[in-house]
């Protein structure tokens, strides 16, 4: 253990919450005014599942009503459960073989399964997602605040709506605000279960968002004014049946947790929790997904953009149409911007793991702690603003970096087997996984480089 670490403590289920290098945070010990040390008796239950859901729901609720316009309503929510039955296992057998190597993190079982090779590419693949995921996160809020013209049409910003165009209310300023006022704060937290609160309000903005929009879709489904969308894709020839498979890294994108789970399961009292945890978490998001892709997918049927929140830019056609579309704006900001710690959490450990693989841990190091904080915080500020968008580049990281760490990594883990304990299930079920991760990840790569490279050509 490292100098200065606090003690291992006690946990229920006869594990010890052993000190983490890299990806996972310490139990921290309380310091007192007197000087003396409060215990800190576990997360609890509701709390870890709002922090796991939490990392599970960002960004990709609003892309997945888009995958319906490509796969058509009933393939697209058979395939939003199809992938959560797969990550639920994936998560169950990452955990299982930390604790068969007694490592307490993500990166401990990849080195403990392909050593200090395998640790740095997990360690790389988690800084390339999430560093990826904030600087969408970033710019959505920069759109939905202050508006946006990266699409060749501006799209007015809330603030710009309410008050004018400012200064005070531009892009890079009400960013610059935002990071100071709300990411500063949440970000110096050294303990996950420190967010549970906000956790749970980013949930609430999130059901707020498809309570709203299944409201509307609704409302205007009882009166005539939409029809039901398609229920299957149109296949018309190769090209269409190829695109199909661009949905895959936004769907797989939907369900990344992997990085989070250990640090969630360190923090509890009682180790034998976590199971139930994530299968809570990712019955809650299902539901969250469905509802969203359903509803959105109903009201704006193939006028669905990209980034649905875009959609609300425009009259709804029903009464109270400008405030129930800020609303619906302001309660999604509002969730990005509590979820951004809860990823950030995960990249800040994997990063300093990188940069000082031999340092003590991080949260003993105060220095340490606020330099990779801040030049990170830095560093997607400075993205978001002079990056207009980056969805295509998202949907790469969602193929390539977000495929590895939710599917491919467990799953060769588990082929690895390098304690002897995996079923011919587990290793039917991975080999399984490894195919049809590389496959479409594969094809979508390709459609999406063909897409790219034919806007560019008829630009």
């Amino acid at each position: 253990m490292a100098t200065g670490s606090p003690p291992p403590i006690e946990r229920k289920g006869g594990q010890k919450n052993e000190e983490i290098r890299d990806e996972t945070t310490p139990l921290l010990p309380i310091v007192q005014e007197n000087g003396g040390f409060s215990e800190f008796n576990g997360a609890s239950f509701s709390g870890a599942v709002f922090n796991l859901s939490t990392t599970i729901v960002g960004a990709g609720i609003m892309a997945l009503p888009a995958t319906m316009k490509v796969l058509g309503l009933v393939p697209g929510i058979l395939m939003i459960i199809f992938v959560a039955f797969l990550t639920e296992p994936s998560i169950e057998m990452l955990i299982r073989f930390s604790r068969a190597g007694k490592t307490s993190s993500y990166g401990g079982v990849m080195g403990d399964a392909f050593g200090r090779c395998g640790r740095i590419l997990l360690q790389i693949s988690v800084t390339v997602n999430n560093m990826g995921m904030m600087i969408v996160y970033m710019i959505i809020i920069g759109d939905v605040l202050s508006g946006t013209s990266s699409s060749g049409i501006h799209h007015s910003g809330i603030l710009e709506g309410w008050f004018g165009e400012h200064w005070w209310n531009s892009r890079a300023f009400v960013l610059l605000v935002t990071t100071l006022i709300v990411f500063v704060p949440l970000t110096s937290f050294k303990r996950v279960d420190s967010l549970r609160y906000t956790s749970a309000l980013s949930v609430a903005l999130a059901v707020v968002f498809v309570v709203i929009t299944a409201g509307i879709a609704i409302i205007k489904l009882l009166n005539g004014s939409i029809l039901m969308p398609r229920l299957f894709p149109e296949i018309a020839d190769l090209t269409s049946a190829w695109n199909l498979f661009t949905a895959v890294p936004i769907l797989v994108t939907a369900y990344i947790c992997h990085y989070n789970v250990h640090c969630i399961d360190n923090e509890l009292e009682d180790s034998s929790q976590i199971r139930p945890i994530v299968q809570t978490s990712l019955a809650l998001c299902s539901i969250v997904y469905i509802a969203t892709s359903f509803f959105a997918f109903l009201l704006f049927g193939d006028s669905t953009l990209d980034d649905v929140l875009a959609n609300f830019d425009s009259y709804l056609g029903i009464s109270c149409s400008s405030i129930l579309s800020d609303t619906v704006r302001v309660s999604y900001a509002g969730h990005i911007m509590l979820v951004f710690p809860i990823i950030f959490f995960s990249l800040r450990l994997n990063l300093d793991g990188l940069i000082f693989p031999w340092a003590s841990p991080l949260s003993s190091d105060d220095r340490r702690f606020a330099f990779i904080t801040v030049m990170l915080l830095s560093l997607i500020y400075l993205a978001a603003i002079f990056i207009p968008s980056i969805w295509d580049a998202f949907q790469f990281t969602g193929a390539t970096a977000a495929v590895c760490i939710g599917f491919i990594f467990p799953s060769a883990i588990t082929l690895r087997d390098p304690h002897g304990i995996a079923t011919n299930r587990d290793r039917i079920l991975s080999a399984f996984m490894i195919v049809l991760a590389v496959f479409s990840s594969a094809v979508a790569i390709y459609s999406d480089a063909y897409s790219l490279f034919q806007k560019s050509k008829e630009a």
